[in-house]
């Protein structure tokens, strides 16, 4: 049985820190060569939408605790923005200054080494996008996401963050924006490249959620909990429960638990720790284009 950390509290590294150690039992202890930690940052000034350097800190934290990661070998902080040079977004939320004291690498997936991979355009023929080669190679990619609504696929969480920050975005061409082929595309897609680029690990910030108009644009709901899980389809499928959504709404979701990927049936998922999803859950408001998001199906 799946097994999704459920973390009720008002401190974001507390909270990100217990959710991992409740789920320890689940990872493979030993010390691996490439681990990289994607958050998710969009924009530069607008924190709602980012991961902050906290929850990158507790993750570190457990990684040394556990040892999984040592302080004596790089560990790879990565993301490739949408509308920011990514390292803008490291210095607005300050990363570099906030974690100085850990072995990093940041590394701008942009302008990252790929590997092109087929995904689906508006009529399910094949097109390619460049996938960054630092993720590919990874043997533990981490996704720390939030619980957001989306413009396109109802919800972003720590799948969507994982593969859509993997896409290169260049002047060359924006691979990013390419994926964006239709509802049903964009889901078949997502979940083609769950197949290549799973999370090993999946945390999801809860301490405050985005309703509406996600993933940038959306209001405030004040959640304070956190997920983590081995599963990443069961982590998102909780998650979606948080924010009273159902994976048969998520279409790459769907598509990942036909496709065997993870388990997304919430009575095959075993909740570890204090809180329950009905002790936690709140109705997040939909993006205003949410009836049209569903004709993926």
């Amino acid at each position: 049985m799946a097994k999704v950390a459920l973390v009720k509290g008002n401190s974001r590294y507390q909270n990100i820190f217990q959710a991992l150690t409740l789920i320890k039992d689940q990872l493979s202890l030993e010390k691996k060569k490439k681990i990289v930690i994607k958050p998710n940052l969009v924009h530069a000034d607008i924190p709602l939408c980012a991961i902050q350097p906290e929850v990158v800190k507790a993750i570190l934290d457990f990684l040394y605790e556990t040892g999984i990661g040592s302080p004596d070998e790089k560990i790879i902080i990565a993301e490739g923005s949408f509308q920011i040079p990514t390292s803008d977004g490291f210095k607005s939320y300050n990363y570099y200054e906030e974690l100085k004291d850990y072995n990093l690498e940041f590394i701008d997936l942009n302008t990252d080494d790929f590997i092109e991979v087929e995904i689906f355009d508006r009529d399910l023929k094949p097109i390619m996008v460049r996938v960054a080669k630092t993720i590919i190679e990874s043997d533990f990619r981490i996704s720390p996401a939030l619980l957001k609504t989306h413009d396109t696929v109802v919800a972003t969480l720590s799948l969507k963050n994982m593969v859509v920050g993997s896409l290169l975005k260049d002047k060359t061409r924006d691979d990013k924006d390419r994926i964006h082929q239709g509802y049903k595309a964009i889901n078949m897609s997502l979940a083609k490249l769950a197949e290549i680029i799973p999370p090993h690990l999946s945390v999801i910030d809860g301490l405050i959620g985005m309703e509406g108009d996600g993933p940038a644009r959306g209001e405030t709901v004040k959640m304070d909990l956190a997920l983590a899980g081995t599963d990443f389809l069961a982590v998102d499928t909780v998650g979606a429960a948080l924010m009273e959504l159902d994976i048969n709404q998520i279409g790459y979701l769907t598509y990942c638990q036909e496709k065997g990927l993870g388990e997304g049936d919430l009575n095959k998922i075993e909740i570890v720790g204090q809180a329950t999803i009905e002790q936690c859950r709140k109705k997040f408001k939909p993006h205003s284009e949410f009836e049209d998001q569903l004709k993926w199906k």
